[in-house]
């Protein structure tokens, strides 16, 4: 591989691990063309993306970046999964297919600066994604107006069986 070429993939990668708020390394050995096939689509669904990596040149682009604690950790067969919007989703996906497939493997992971062992990584998939905890900020947001007005409505409709037993009242009497 020429200079320039190493000297591209080097910025792609930084560029890719500075946009990224996870960068989780992974080893690929043993599987097969479909599976990374498969795992590879499962990630784009989620606009996650997974690059296969040189490890001396991962080392490189990673120290000049926010996940700069994982260049020393380069080894073996590494690739990358980047995760920019939402970091659990990423991990949520690595996660389930390191459950499926036995030969993939989950190494260590960087959240935001933050070294993340595997065991970190499979607490982080557990937690909801941000769509999830948005729904239920609004949801609970939702609940508060919502049970104010059943509360008046509620006052209104007492009142208004206590004018109609007043008026009930008042017609036998007359």
């Amino acid at each position: 591989m020429k200079r320039e070429q190493k000297a591209k993939i080097i910025q792609e990668l930084q560029e890719k691990a500075e946009q990224s708020a996870i960068a989780i390394v992974t080893d690929f050995k043993g599987l097969t063309v479909e599976e990374m096939t498969e795992l590879r689509v499962k990630l784009r669904e989620q606009s996650v993306d997974y690059k296969v990596v040189k490890n001396t040149l991962a080392r490189i682009a990673f120290e000049k970046t926010q996940h700069k604690e994982l260049a020393p950790r380069f080894k073996d067969n590494c690739a990358v999964v980047f995760g920019s919007d939402d970091p659990v989703v990423a991990a949520k996906v690595i996660v389930e297919y390191a459950k499926k497939n036995k030969k993939f493997e989950v190494k260590f992971a960087s959240l935001e600066g933050k070294f993340l062992e595997s065991d970190a990584l499979k607490s982080l998939a557990e937690l909801p994604s941000k769509d999830e905890l948005l729904a239920k900020l609004l949801g609970t947001m939702n609940a508060v107006p919502t049970n104010f007005v059943c509360l008046f409505a509620n006052l209104l409709r007492n009142f208004l069986y206590a004018l109609n037993a007043i008026k009930d009242k008042k017609e036998q009497e007359a």
